[in-house]
C-alpha cells in the first residue's frame, strides 16, 4: 500500500530552537542513546540535549547530563524530564521527550510542525513505533493486546486524515511552547511519579494526553512521516506488535471508512477500567487451536461472537466451515475480511436484528461475555440461533484465579472491583454459574475446563489438578443445544434467583 509521498519543508522551522530530554537508565542502551544524540545534533535547528540518568555516564561535551531519580522506584526515571521542561518552558519553541532507544528524524519534526497547524488547540500530533524485521518488513510494536484504532475518531483536516490509536504510549512526544504551557496550567503535568492507565514508565510519557486535556491524533494519510524506529528490534519475535501487512490492512480500512460504519457503536466495551486494563479484550488473539478442537470437524456454519483480527476464524474457515464473525469494530474486521471470513459489526441489538432469521451449527463466544453490559441477553439471543444439537463454545478469562483471590483477601483496591461492572467494566461470570446460565438458554451436556498456562503446569501436577479452577488463566465451556425445546423459567425470576451478573 502506498501512502503519501514526502512533504514540503517549512523554511521557518529551520530557525526552531529545540530542547530534547532523553531518559536513559543504566548503560544497556547507550549505543542507541549516542545514535539519538548524533541524529538530533545533525538537524538544522538550535538543539539542546539533556540526558536524565540514574548514574554518571559519558556523554558528548555539548550534552547536559542530569543524574538522579524522582523516587526510589527505578521505573520512575522517565518522570525526571518534566521538571526540566517546565523550568525551561520559555526558552525554546519545541520540546521533545524520548526514551533512549526511540529514533526521531528531521522528517518527524518537520511533519509535526506541518500538521500542528491543522489541528485543534486540544489535539497533539502523535507517533507510532515500529521495529525492523530481518526480511526488511516492519513490525508495529505499539499495536498489541486491547489497543486498537477508534473508528469514531477518524477526522479530515485539510487534505490530511487523522485517527486516535488507544495506545498513547510511543516512548516519545513533541510539544510546542503553547502546548507545554497549556499542559502545565492544567495541573496534570508537573506531578510526582505515579501509574495510571499505563505502568510507571509509560505514564510519564502519556500524561500530556491522559491528564492534561489533550488528545493524541496520528496522521494516517501520511503515516510514514509519523513512524519512529524502536532501535533494539527486540519484540520482532514476540506477541508484542503486529506484522506490516496486518497493520496496512487496518490503515487502508480507515482511509476508506464510510461515515455510517465510523459511527457504529462497538460490539462491547473492549477495555476494562482495572489496573493495566486487566481482562480487556485482546484484538490480536492467536488461533485458539485447543478451542477449535472442541468444535466438531463436520460443523458447516459457525457464528463467532467477539472476533478481533480473525486468526481462529481463519483457521475454522480453512477447515471447511462457513464462518460469520461478529467483529469488535469495522477496522479490526478488515483483517478477518482479508481471509474471506464474512464479517458484521455494530452493537448487539443491531446484530440481533440482522441475524434474526439465521441459524448456525456452532456459536463461539471468545472472551466477550464478561465485558458485555448484559451478558445474559447476549448469550440468550445468540444461542437461540443454534440448531438443535448445535455446539456452544465459550472462552472466558478466570476472574477468580489465585492472584485475584489473594489480592481481595489483602484488600487490594485494584482487585476488589473485579466483577463489579459499573466500577471495573467486568461482570462476575463465575464458573459455578455457567451450568445454570446455559441450562436456561437450552444448552445441555455442559463441560467446563480450566486452561492452566505452562508456567503453572507443575503446580497443577503437584496438586493432582484439584486447584486448576484457581490456577487457570481462563476456562473453556462446551455445551450442546438440546434436541427438544425446554421449558424456560420467567426471565426476571431466573435473574433474581440464580444468576447475578
Amino acid at each position: 500500500m502506498v501512502l503519501s509521498q514526502g512533504s514540503a519543508k517549512h523554511p521557518e522551522s529551520r530557525f526552531t530552537k529545540l530542547l530534547v530530554v532523553i531518559a536513559s537508565y543504566g548503560i544497556a542502551s547507550d549505543r542507541y542513546l549516542h545514535r539519538l544524540i548524533d541524529e538530533y545534533k545533525s538537524m538544522p535547528y538550535v538543539v539542546d540535549i539533556v540526558v536524565c540518568s540514574n548514574i554518571k555516564k559519558p556523554v558528548p561535551d555539548s550534552v547536559e547530563l542530569v543524574v538522579g531519580m524522582p523516587s526510589k522506584d527505578p521505573w520512575s526515571l522517565p518522570f525526571a524530564h518534566k521538571r526540566i521542561l517546565v523550568e525551561r518552558a520559555n526558552q525554546y519553541d519545541l520540546f521533545i521527550y524520548s526514551e533512549d532507544d526511540t529514533l526521531a528524524t528531521q522528517e518527524s519534526i518537520e511533519a509535526f510542525l506541518r500538521v500542528s497547524k491543522m489541528l485543534h488547540p486540544d489535539e497533539i500530533a502523535g507517533f507510532l513505533r515500529y521495529e525492523q524485521c530481518l526480511d526488511g518488513t516492519k513490525r508495529y510494536c505499539d499495536v498489541h493486546g486491547h489497543f486498537h484504532w477508534d473508528p469514531t475518531s477518524v477526522v479530515r483536516r485539510s487534505d490530511h486524515l487523522f485517527a486516535f490509536f488507544t495506545n498513547e504510549h510511543s516512548a516519545f512526544y513533541i510539544l510546542t511552547r503553547e502546548q507545554l504551557q497549556r499542559a502545565i496550567e492544567s495541573g496534570g503535568y508537573l506531578v510526582g511519579p505515579h501509574r495510571g492507565k499505563y505502568d510507571l514508565a509509560c505514564t510519564a510519557a502519556t500524561d500530556p494526553y491522559t491528564q492534561c486535556g489533550f488528545r493524541k491524533l496520528v496522521c494516517i494519510s501520511h503515516l510514514h512521516e509519523f513512524l519512529l524506529h524502536h532501535l533494539p528490534d527486540k519484540y520482532v519475535d514476540t506477541r508484542f506488535g503486529i506484522p506490516e501487512h496486518m497493520f496496512e490492512i487496518q490503515i487502508h480500512a480507515m482511509l476508506n471508512l464510510s461515515p455510517n460504519d465510523a459511527m457504529q457503536q462497538p460490539l462491547i466495551p473492549v477495555e476494562t477500567r482495572l489496573r493495566d486494563a486487566w481482562y480487556s479484550k485482546d484484538h490480536y488473539e492467536p488461533a485458539q487451536i485447543a478451542v477449535v478442537d472442541k468444535i466438531p470437524k463436520a460443523t458447516k456454519s459457525v457464528l463467532s461472537v467477539g472476533c478481533g483480527s480473525g486468526e481462529t476464524e481463519r483457521f475454522l474457515a480453512g477447515r471447511g466451515s462457513q464462518v460469520t464473525a461478529l467483529c469488535l469494530d469495522p477496522i479490526i474486521a478488515s483483517c478477518a475480511q482479508s481471509s474471506g471470513v464474512k464479517t458484521l459489526w455494530g452493537e448487539p441489538e443491531r446484530l440481533f436484528r440482522q441475524l434474526s432469521n439465521c441459524s448456525f451449527e456452532c456459536v463461539l463466544f471468545s472472551n466477550v461475555l464478561h465485558l458485555a453490559r448484559d451478558p445474559m441477553r447476549m448469550l440468550s439471543e445468540f444461542c437461540a440461533m443454534l440448531v438443535p444439537g448445535g455446539t456452544c463454545v465459550i472462552v472466558s478469562p478466570n476472574l477468580h484465579k489465585l492472584r485475584s483471590i489473594i489480592g481481595r483477601l489483602r484488600g487490594g483496591e485494584e482487585f476488589v472491583s473485579i466483577g463489579e461492572y459499573e466500577q471495573s467494566g467486568t461482570n462476575d461470570i463465575r464458573v459455578d454459574k455457567f451450568r445454570q446460565l446455559l441450562s436456561y438458554v437450552g444448552i445441555d451436556e455442559i463441560r467446563i475446563a480450566p486452561v492452566v498456562p505452562e508456567r503453572k503446569q507443575k503446580a497443577s501436577r503437584w496438586t493432582l489438578g484439584l486447584f486448576d479452577s484457581i490456577l487457570g488463566d481462563e476456562f473453556v465451556v462446551v455445551g450442546r443445544k438440546a434436541l427438544s425445546p425446554v421449558m424456560r423459567h420467567d426471565e426476571e425470576a431466573f435473574r433474581a434467583s440464580t444468576v447475578v451478573l
